[in-house]
């Protein structure tokens, strides 16, 4: 294809698009120009180096293009020969041309913007990024600064030029495809340390609280369902009884909470943790919110598992068409113990930085956050039912900024209150009529009991032995009327483990070794 051949594309493009008579595109069918150009530029060059070929090898890779030159042309490019690499590039082409997209009804997929007015962003915000990071590395290329502020380059270029008008920055030298090194001036410089004064923050751009707002809306959890087979997917690594199953099965739908209680060692956090993968799913959020200023980190390594996406890069373009200031992630499993604070369901702001973390509820949303060991918590159970008690009925709730504003952010997630406390004991009729679902986690039976430990016996290293168990219940549980619990058999096993470990012995199970493992495990219980 040659460069007229190109430049007709884009004028039939443009005219195609004249025609249509609208004048703004919906995010699911708009055309990002700049990776058009940017593909169709590729095109360009490895056309170009075929027909340097032999006259033979041009005849063999014949390129025949069907470009969508009318709305309802839907016919796939085809390429004719032995070029992969160059269909690829025809194949994205036609994508962006026709506004193709992953996004599907009930799914959101983060558009990259194409505008400063698409960003949610104003220059001054932008520029104040792009300073700040400067001032901290020195010299960059345009598109280095474009990766690191996660902003498409034909946005964040005329901010640069703009900032080198005003002497903020100076070319520091040339770079590829029409690129160029940038410098901070001493002008530059100045204002960078007044905004690092101000907020020491030069990651990512912030997505604007709006597009955050709708990005839960669709990924809300109350609208995922999980079916009966969801369920013994996402427990299918637990010995579970199936009238559990069948209770947990409506509360994991109803989307709001639950009390998880019973007795210390059945599984109750175990039990927990994989009620989010019922859902099957993944979310986008952002990864970090601009709110009047302030920036509040969301995206938590520490507590979100990142899908890594799959690198639609062609040298210096990114043409996956997602704006990379969103993260996908597993939807969250939040869970927080003991340790516990009213700081931690607040923004809070790091008096050094500047910079905001947002609350575990806010990181948890389209997700499940328990309360491990509920009762337990260093702040008094009453102050913190004080602090939810709207929440779980309205499904939103109310945060302070530093500022002094007062936000209203959704409160989109299962909670689970996991304790081996009585629930009425804990809290009065009020706040259980706000929890629909108290499910008790029971004592295994003597069936579920044994199933467990040729569970675990493998993998502790042992060969399940009929007799050695036998012996073990008939002993010391029955002889002593001693409850079974779900957590006896791996921590029995382990005390076996260690003790053939000491003796040098093989590892087997024997009575001698069980007594060992009981008087140790249930010496003070």
């Amino acid at each position: 294809m040659s460069v007229n051949d190109s430049e007709a594309v884009a004028v039939n493009t443009k005219a195609e698009n004249s025609d249509s008579g609208k004048s703004s595109r919906t995010a699911s069918n708009a055309v990002n120009t700049e990776e058009l150009l940017a593909s169709l530029s590729m095109l360009n060059l490895s056309s170009n180096e075929s027909s340097s070929d032999s006259q033979s090898e041009t005849e063999g890779s014949i390129v025949a293009a069907h470009l969508p030159l009318t709305k309802g042309v839907s016919e796939p490019m085809r390429v004719i020969g032995k070029d992969q690499h160059l269909s690829q590039l025809f194949n994205r082409v036609q994508s962006l041309l026709k506004g193709d997209s992953e996004e599907t009804e009930g799914q959101f997929i983060p558009h990259c913007p194409e505008t400063l007015e698409e960003t949610g962003l104003t220059q001054d915000e932008i520029e104040r990024l792009i300073l700040k990071y400067l001032l901290a590395k020195g010299t960059q290329t345009g598109r280095q600064i474009c990766k690191q502020i996660k902003l498409p380059f034909g946005i964040v270029d005329a901010i640069l030029k703009r900032a080198k008008q005003d002497q903020l920055v100076a070319f520091g030298g040339t770079a590829e495809m029409g690129d160029y090194e940038f410098t901070i001036t001493e002008l530059g410089r100045e204002r960078a340390r007044r905004y690092t004064q101000e907020c020491t923050y030069f990651g990512a751009a912030p997505v604007s609280f709006k597009d955050y707002l709708k990005a839960m809306e669709v990924q809300s959890i109350a609208k995922q369902e999980a079916t009966e087979a969801d369920l013994k997917e996402a427990f299918s690594d637990l010995i579970i009884n199936p009238k559990m199953l069948d209770r947990l099965g409506p509360a994991v739908n109803s989307g709001r909470g639950m009390f998880l209680f019973g007795e210390a060692g059945n599984g109750k956090t175990s039990i927990a943790e994989r009620i989010t993968k019922a859902f099957g799913s993944t979310i986008w959020i952002p990864r970090c919110l601009g709110i009047d200023g302030d920036i509040i980190r969301i995206f938590d390594p520490g507590l979100h598992e990142e899908v890594i996406q799959e690198d639609h890069s062609e040298g210096l373009f990114d043409l996956s068409g997602i704006d990379p200031r969103w993260v996908r992630i597993v939807r969250p499993t939040v869970i927080a113990g003991g340790e516990l604070t009213m700081k931690e369901l607040e923004i809070t702001q790091n008096p050094q930085t500047k910079i905001c973390e947002a609350p575990l509820q806010l990181k948890s949303n389209c997700g499940t956050f328990v309360i491990d060991d509920f009762g337990r918590q260093r702040m008094p159970v009453d102050e913190l039912l004080n602090r939810w008690i709207v929440p779980l009925e309205k499904r939103y709730d109310f945060l302070n900024l530093p500022s002094g504003k007062k936000i209203q952010v959704p409160f989109d997630q299962l909670i689970i209150f996991s304790t081996n406390l009585e629930p009425k004991d804990l809290v009065d009729a009020a706040f259980l009529r706000r929890i629909p679902y108290k499910i008790e986690a029971l004592d295994p039976s003597e069936e579920e009991f044994r199933a467990l430990f040729e569970l675990m016996a493998p993998m502790m290293g042992f060969q399940f032995d009929e007799q050695a168990f036998q012996y073990l219940v008939d002993t010391h549980y029955k002889a002593v009327n001693r409850p079974f619990r779900a957590c006896q058999p791996r921590d029995l096993l382990l005390q076996v483990k260690n003790f053939c470990v000491y003796k040098e012995v093989p590892r087997k199970l024997t009575p001698d070794a069980f007594d060992f493992a009981v008087e140790n495990y249930f010496s003070v219980m």
